[in-house]
């Protein structure tokens, strides 16, 4: 690809040490302060060097070696926590296996990977993930810490993949993306020194096989705070999670769009938030939305810092966007902000006409070693530039996001295949959203694009009630539309689902939702 031309916003320099000296250092520091908590346990640093020390153990009487692959199952618990650090330090690339997956996605996921060896705790897996099965050993007694000194320290090359995660593939089958420590080591040192506190109670809040997940554990432990492990029932009840954060002084959370707007939903039938400890809250994996409900939380919660990230599984975190001021001045769309630290961004064009608006590539230290297994995919995604960017770079990852740049701020547009112009006008389908959700009864709007026949695309929208809502009159919700947005902006109809559907990582799932208004044919 040419670069001439092409916009390009650099984050600085980064000078991140290896997670694992990191850690170990914090834990050197802070020997009997709590690193882990989960329902059946509470961690030292020292505790949970040792830990991680008796797993690297078993890890190396089993064979495995740098550059191996190793997967691990279980409930999400502290015992994941000490088996994804044995892992990685004796070199070997951690492979999640969430066990709330599909049977045959898990399958193609220990297959695809070519993992030598499989973790668990909690029940033994009865699928037939190929590689022998052990389970990940109990924690040492308390005071029983002499396996720390024996937790391996191998050279933390920048080019080694610290763990692999899969996403979805267009095949209908998930595709592995491996992360090497000059992507994770990067992210991890700047989530710690970027946070109003580097030593907060973090919720883990991430399913295992999301890249959130790293983030919350290594900002965490990097950091010296205390990781708190979530019940995976909370995930799906929000009533609940808002008990559980004040129950545990949780300072720290990580969680898309859907379920803080949920959260906000439920915080205003609360009567009081001072029971609250939140001090920052951390947003990504599709566009914030200030919702009226997400001003709401903000204003009566005044010190909590509120951080919209951008960021794929192949590109880790790319961008930052911090909202400040009063809540009620902050935009319904916030921009996703500016590259990190040793991250570069470039903005190819998709309109000569429109020099800001473009594809967003992203380039330096987030990007991943690539796709297992999928060299045409590589070849496609990951693209060589003809001469260096502006900051030295030759390799750059094709996010497919349509971006617009203002100054050194960057707005997400939408999905480059799903840009939607209605009669010549571009329309971004989360305006429309934040604009339902200022309508009466609705607790939940997500606007999608149906295509009717090849080349005639509508917009159309799906919303969930208030329990409280007696009557929803969609065309009532139609009219007041017209006296916010323009006319190209107005969804053909508004269909009521008693919930949206969602993803595994509690993304909304458009797909599912475009099947679901789509029109029955005729």
């Amino acid at each position: 690809m040419q670069t001439r031309g092409i916009h390009s916003l650099w984050g600085g320099g980064a000078n991140a040490p290896c997670l694992l000296d990191s850690v170990a250092e914090i834990a050197r520091m802070r020997a009997d302060e709590i690193a882990v908590q989960d329902e059946g346990h509470e961690l030292t640093y020292g505790q949970l060097m040792a830990w991680a020390g008796r797993v690297a153990g078993l890890l190396v009487r089993h064979g495995i070696q740098p550059g191996d692959r190793v997967t691990v199952t279980g409930p999400r618990s502290a015992a994941i926590v000490a088996a994804m650090l044995a892992t990685v330090s004796v070199g070997a690339t951690y492979v999640p296996l969430d066990v709330e997956y599909p049977a045959r996605r898990l399958e193609h996921m220990a297959a695809d990977s070519e993992a030598q060896l499989l973790l668990f705790c909690g029940p033994e897996p009865v699928l037939d993930l190929g590689a022998r099965a052990v389970r990940i050993p109990d924690a040492p007694d308390v005071g029983d810490e002499e396996a720390a000194a024996s937790l391996p320290r191998p050279p933390c090359r920048p080019d080694l993949p610290v763990y692999v995660i899969y996403t979805s593939g267009s095949t209908g089958l998930p595709k592995g993306v491996a992360l090497p420590h000059r992507c994770v080591d990067t992210m991890a040192a700047w989530q710690w020194r970027h946070s109003v506190r580097p030593d907060l109670r973090t919720a883990q809040f991430a399913p295992l096989n999301f890249d959130v997940w790293f983030q919350e554990v290594l900002g965490t432990l990097c950091g010296g705070g205390t990781l708190v492990i979530m019940p995976e029932s909370l995930r799906r009840d929000p009533i609940a999670l808002l008990d559980w954060l004040a129950d545990h002084r949780i300072e720290r959370l990580f969680l898309p769009y859907v379920a803080l707007h949920m959260l906000a939903v439920v915080a205003e039938a609360t009567d009081t938030l001072e029971h609250l400890a939140l001090a920052e809250v951390n947003t990504a994996g599709e566009q914030l939305v200030c919702t009226p409900a997400v001003r709401e939380l903000f204003r009566r919660v005044q010190d909590c810092r509120l951080n919209n990230h951008y960021g794929q599984s192949e590109s880790a975190m790319v961008t930052v966007h911090t909202l400040t001021g009063p809540s009620d001045g902050w935009p319904v769309l916030p921009p996703i902000g500016r590259p990190l630290p040793g991250c570069e961004i470039l903005i190819a064009p998709t309109d000569p006409g429109e020099p800001s608006v473009g594809e967003l590539l992203v380039a330096g230290a987030p990007l991943s070693s690539g796709y297992l297994n999928q060299p045409a995919l590589n070849a496609e995604r990951y693209i060589s530039l003809d001469e260096p960017s502006p900051h030295g770079h030759r390799r750059a990852f094709r996010t497919g996001d349509l971006v617009r740049v203002e100054g050194d701020t960057v707005h997400l547009l939408s999905r480059i295949d799903r840009e939607v112009k209605i009669r010549g006008v571009r329309v971004n389908p989360l305006e429309v959203d934040a604009c339902l959700l200022e309508q009466p009864g609705i607790v939940e709007a997500v606007t999608v694009v149906v295509e009717m026949v090849e080349g005639s695309r509508q917009l159309r929208a799906a919303v969930t009630l208030d329990v409280d809502q007696d009557e929803f009159d969609p065309s009532t919700a139609l009219k007041a539309l017209t006296e916010l947005l323009p006319e190209q902006f107005i969804p053909v109809s508004i269909t009521v689902l008693p919930e949206l559907p969602h993803t595994p990582s509690g993304k909304a799932d458009r797909d599912a939702i475009a099947t679901a208004v789509a029109p029955a044919p005729s």
